[in-house]
């Protein structure tokens, strides 16, 4: 049985959703934010046994949280969850959905496969410290081609770019560029809306150069707006820096829904 889930399954959930990385679990954190927002789906065999999340916005569906009780497991619960989700989707006109997968994760990704899923992209995630620099040169970018840049990250979902977000990130300057003649680095800035005084970073390198004085101004900017840590998404690899540290790397895996 699947539903949606309830304050009452909160408890039972988190039980098993404690371990489920070396440093344990963001499902705590999110929990909350994801009941209120809706589309929490939950397994149920006399009780819970598995969740997933799963966003809608505009087109695309994006598929999160996919957790299953230890105990349940090779059982396509998982499988289960996602073509449920892909099912209200479809009622919502969707023609994609995401979800994004740990390059190391075999069996989530052989779970992805198995649903018609692609590796769409290669996505790095890195963290870097708030530190005054001044050694950069930036500039606020008015102008993006969507063809080139089509998502940004928002509390880790990968969201299409359109005329009307850029807009908004423009007049909020939250798009900058880097200015060395070199080809220019891009990079767009958005607050996490999970993890409190995080900054969460898209960022498009062009080159070592441009990146690096990206990367100098994040710095100091976090530092000025008091923010405690920066998340920096690329598909890039980055060149070493003070503080500057390679987390994990994932796929964006992808499906056409039509």
């Amino acid at each position: 049985m699947i539903r949606e889930a309830t304050i009452g399954d909160k408890i039972p959930i988190l039980k098993f959703c404690k371990n489920t990385f070396s440093w344990g679990d963001y499902i705590e954190q999110v929990w909350d934010f994801w009941l209120s927002e809706g589309n929490l789906f939950v397994f149920e065999k006399q009780f819970p046994v598995g969740i997933c999340h799963a966003f809608y916005f505009k087109d695309q569906i994006w598929i999160e949280g996919i957790r299953i009780d230890p105990e349940h497991r090779r059982q396509k619960i998982a499988s289960k969850l996602v073509m449920h989700a892909e099912i209200v989707g479809k009622e919502k006109n969707a023609s994609f959905s995401y979800m994004l997968i740990d390059i190391q994760n075999s069996s989530s990704l052989k779970m992805a496969h198995s649903l018609d899923y692609e590796i769409f992209q290669t996505w790095n995630f890195f963290s870097l410290l708030p530190k005054h620099n001044l050694n950069h040169k930036i500039q606020f970018e008015k102008s993006l081609n969507l063809k080139r840049y089509s998502h940004y990250v928002k509390s880790w979902r990968w969201l299409p770019l359109d005329d009307s977000t850029l807009s908004k990130f423009y007049d909020d300057k939250k798009i900058i560029k880097s200015t060395n003649l070199e080809n220019d680095s891009i990079a767009i800035l958005v607050d996490s809306e999970h993890f409190t005084k995080t900054l969460i970073v898209t960022l498009f390198s062009g080159s070592e150069n441009s990146v690096l004085q990206l990367i100098s101004f994040l710095q100091n900017y976090a530092m000025e707006k008091k923010y405690e840590r920066i998340q920096i998404l690329t598909k890039e690899y980055l060149p070493t820096f003070d503080t500057l540290e390679h987390k994990i790397s994932f796929y964006l895996m992808k499906k056409c829904l039509v």
